[in-house]
């Protein structure tokens, strides 16, 4: 069973870079795969919509899948099926630590899972989103999409590029070719850059270090996830058995990954367990086995008091208004342009978990992380920076594959109607107000069917003294969808003279833009 175990473990997680990979322009507007399957097996998300917005998306229940399999057979998922499970697995037998005794056995401060969870659950409560930040899924998505996954692509450029401009004759050949594929299939329509790759590349790193300290660390101690199938599998019917001749060696203690203590210890802990079989596995006398039989209330205890329990709720409330006293909860950061679709603000954070799978798949890379524009609440959310890319305005595949719907998805018509903001001329920089030169780039980018960039053409004097006429570009408030594309394009590069925020935006009805009354 432990090889079957492995050869799951290998499947899911080819299956989880496959569908990663997928998120991506492709050269069509409709993403083909299910790629968000495994953030919609994810029984946490589907909890999080029901406590925050009382909502469910019909997919999410999908969950009910991982919830059925951990009442019937334990924390399965986790040793199994999870992605971050599996790459922790991985990293404990890359460092191959020599395995002690302590390491297997059962510590009180497992407990802390429970603790993560029942803050991530109370918070919730009060329509406020902080799964996103330690959910396993969301997690490994976020970190891999932002910043793995660009680094590795870029490393796969610059061997190719390096193999093509410095490498023999005889390589170009084949190098080419599979550079080729690779640009077809599995890279990115450009290189993706995000601005806090290096940051979430470095936590995620580092997490998976963890495993020097005690292997599957985040299992064990953090994963609210863990702590919600450890729930589940307390009336599981799949149960661990030692032999009366045991001799107590120690063997399958040292090979527990998760601290289940199997034949040590005060007892086998089936809330701890994830059924990797290793226990089985390395038992000399083979008196360790796993089958089926009745639940037995001993084995499924969590070790969480009532006084931690209260604790840990109390500090779940408490989180609430701890943040949410950044300014943003009173006047959004002019700059926080959300894509089309996202839902007002405060409904769009009880929703979004920060995935990032719509930075992923975004064509232009032009939704990046935020880091505190949007308070420590919004913290690594989507916002749409024109400078790094703009909102293509044809298309619609961030609501696509966004797990939870905080971006609803469109239709590229109804799409096209959003407006996400407003640009704004700075005088000062731009070419025909402040150096009497003539630009029509903005207008030229403008993708609108009437144009809301438009020109007044004004006489003027040049340094030489000859009259001219300067083509001054105006935008136009009712028109202007705030897709970004004018300040992306805009040739003053170091600061755009055309410049957007997030004002006028439809999705919020009382933050529409002041204007005179028409005669």
């Amino acid at each position: 069973m432990a090889n079957i175990r492995r050869i799951s473990q290998v499947l899911f997680i080819l299956a989880f870079f496959f569908l990663l990979i997928r998120t991506q322009y492709s050269g069509t507007d409709e993403i083909s795969y299910p790629v968000k399957i495994f953030l919609d097996l994810d029984p946490l998300f589907a909890g999080l919509l029901l406590l925050s917005s009382f909502t469910m998306k019909p997919i999410l229940l999908l969950s009910l899948i991982t919830v059925a399999v951990s009442l019937l057979l334990g924390r399965f998922f986790c040793g199994w099926v999870c992605p971050f499970g599996i790459l922790h697995n991985a990293a404990g037998e890359v460092a191959r630590r020599p395995k002690k005794l302590e390491h297997g056995l059962y510590r009180r401060s497992q407990v802390w899972k429970y603790v993560v969870l029942v803050v991530v659950a109370f918070s919730g409560l009060f329509s406020m989103s902080i799964l996103g930040v330690v959910d396993p899924i969301s997690l490994t998505v976020r970190s891999v999409a932002v910043g793995i996954g660009p680094a590795l692509e870029s490393l796969t450029r610059a061997i190719f590029d390096g193999l093509y401009s410095l490498g023999p004759a005889w390589l170009s050949g084949p190098s080419e070719a599979v550079y080729g594929f690779l640009k077809a299939h599995v890279l990115a329509f450009e290189q993706p850059r995000f601005f806090q790759g290096a940051l979430l590349s470095t936590l995620f790193l580092g997490l998976l270090a963890l495993n020097l300290v005690r292997p599957r660390f985040w299992c064990r101690f953090v994963c609210p996830l863990g702590a919600l199938l450890a729930v589940f599998s307390k009336v599981s019917i799949l149960r661990l058995t030692v032999g009366q001749s045991c001799d107590r060696c120690g063997k399958c203690v040292r090979a527990c990954p998760t601290g289940a203590s199997p034949a040590l210890g005060d007892g086998w802990r089936k809330a701890d367990c994830i059924f990797c079989w290793n226990c089985v596995e390395v038992c000399p006398t083979r008196v360790v086995a796993i089958g089926f039989a009745a639940p037995r209330r001993e084995e499924a205890r969590t070790d969480m008091s009532r006084r931690s329990f209260l604790w840990s709720a109390g500090a779940g409330l408490l989180a609430v208004p701890l943040l949410r006293v950044s300014p943003s909860g009173r006047r959004l950061h002019p700059r926080l342009i959300r894509p089309p679709g996202a839902l007002p603000e405060d409904q769009f954070l009880q929703r979004c978990v920060k995935c990032s799978e719509c930075m992923k798949v975004c064509l232009t890379n032009g939704l990046q992380p935020t880091l505190m524009e949007a308070g420590l609440e919004g913290m690594w959310s989507p916002v749409l920076v024109p400078r790094v890319g703009y909102c293509e305005y044809s298309c619609t595949l961030c609501g696509q594959v966004c797990p939870t719907g905080a971006i609803e998805e469109l239709g590229v018509e109804e799409k096209r109607k959003v407006v996400i903001g407003l640009a704004f001329i700075d005088k000062d920089r731009c070419l025909p107000f402040a150096f009497g030169t003539n630009c029509i780039v903005c207008e030229e980018h403008c993708p609108t069917p009437e144009k809301a960039i438009v020109f007044q053409d004004v006489e003027a004097t040049d340094a030489e003294g000859k009259k001219v006429i300067l083509k001054q570009p105006v935008v136009l408030p009712d028109l202007c969808i705030g897709c970004g594309i004018c300040e992306f394009k805009c040739p003053v590069l170091d600061e755009p003279a055309i410049y957007v925020t997030n004002i006028n935006e439809s999705r919020s009805p009382q933050r529409a833009l002041l204007l005179p009354p028409k005669k």
